[in-house]
């Protein structure tokens, strides 16, 4: 499976999917087939899996290439996919990188090198790692510029490595003043940032957006919603994106600051595209309450997800 090199620069909304669960926390690969088209459906322009909104950090290395291999498979090139293959060690990411490529992932993402709270290395040995994971793949890195990583990743740092990196070119920006940074790094890099996106869950959307940002990874809940946001925005209508930001910042907000990750697991169970919105423990559930007021205020904006499996 290949995706066509004429799809780049990739553009617009790529959002998480989920790792879908059955009730007892294993996993429902019918129900994942089932979440993807539902994103597909709802106009994402690509996908993103295996991220930390996909609750990566709680699989097995055989289920995240089971799930790999599911999704890649069932997409079967309808849009690109980028794969999360984030890993301390660069022997790791790199070999989780090349079996994505060879599966038929567009790109991948990455987070630098951290483990726990203090497990970090210097600025050199970021670099060698990101240049050791680009030495064994020939599709782009999206460099995930992330707080959980606990890595300070400067604006001089990403825009050389952008420059000097053969497949280093997308920069996912998910940490505060995100727009500011976003603007600095296109300064600094030119035409190496193939693509600056926002990665706030859409929080931040039009800040970031008027900062140069040309693609979003949101929540997998309602990618029609965003897109509402910003193809009326790259086709030059402001207004018209500012008026469905305002339209949406309700539902982007509560999932921001109250149901995280849970979002869209919650949305999917609502709109009968999977059985269960389990997140797998120690995560706790979400509280009914919580539950009941993301799913009100997403009724009021009627997004595909609410009626796909109905």
């Amino acid at each position: 499976m290949t995706i066509s090199p004429a799809a780049r620069p990739y553009k617009g909304v790529f959002p998480v999917a989920p790792t879908v669960f059955d009730a007892e926390g294993r996993l429902d690969l019918d129900g994942q087939k089932r979440a993807i088209d539902c994103m597909i459906d709802a106009g994402s322009n690509g996908l993103c899996i295996l991220a930390n909104f996909s609750e990566q950090f709680v699989l097995t290395d055989d289920e995240r290439d089971l799930v790999m291999v599911t999704v890649l498979e069932h997409v079967a090139g309808r849009v690109p996919v980028i794969v999360t293959t984030t890993h301390f060690s660069t022997f790791v990411c790199a070999e989780r990188s090349k079996r994505a490529q060879d599966m038929g992932a567009a790109m991948v993402m990455v987070m630098p090198p951290y483990h726990g709270a203090s497990f970090r290395v210097p600025e050199a040995a970021i670099y060698d790692f990101y240049r050791g994971v680009s030495d064994a793949v020939s599709i782009p890195i999206m460099v995930q510029d992330a707080p959980v990583a606990g890595t300070p990743l400067s604006v001089p740092f990403l825009a050389r490595m952008a420059k000097e990196i053969d497949n280093l070119a997308y920069f996912k920006i998910e940490v505060p003043q995100a727009a500011a940074k976003l603007r600095a790094l296109i300064e600094a890099g030119g035409d190496a940032i193939e693509g600056p996106w926002d990665g706030e869950e859409a929080i931040t959307l039009m800040a970031d957006l008027d900062a140069g940002a040309t693609g979003a990874m949101t929540g997998g809940g309602y990618p029609d919603g965003i897109r509402e946001i910003v193809d009326p925005y790259f086709a030059g209508d402001r207004e018209a994106a500012m008026q469905a930001y305002q339209r949406w910042l309700p539902l982007i907000n509560y999932e921001n600051r109250q149901t995280g990750l849970a979002a869209c697991k919650i949305l999917m169970k609502e709109g009968g595209v999977i059985a269960h919105d389990t997140l797998r423990a120690p995560l706790p559930a979400i509280h009914p309450a919580i539950r009941a007021g993301l799913i009100e205020i997403a009724r009021r904006l009627n997004p595909v997800v609410l009626n796909w499996g109905k």
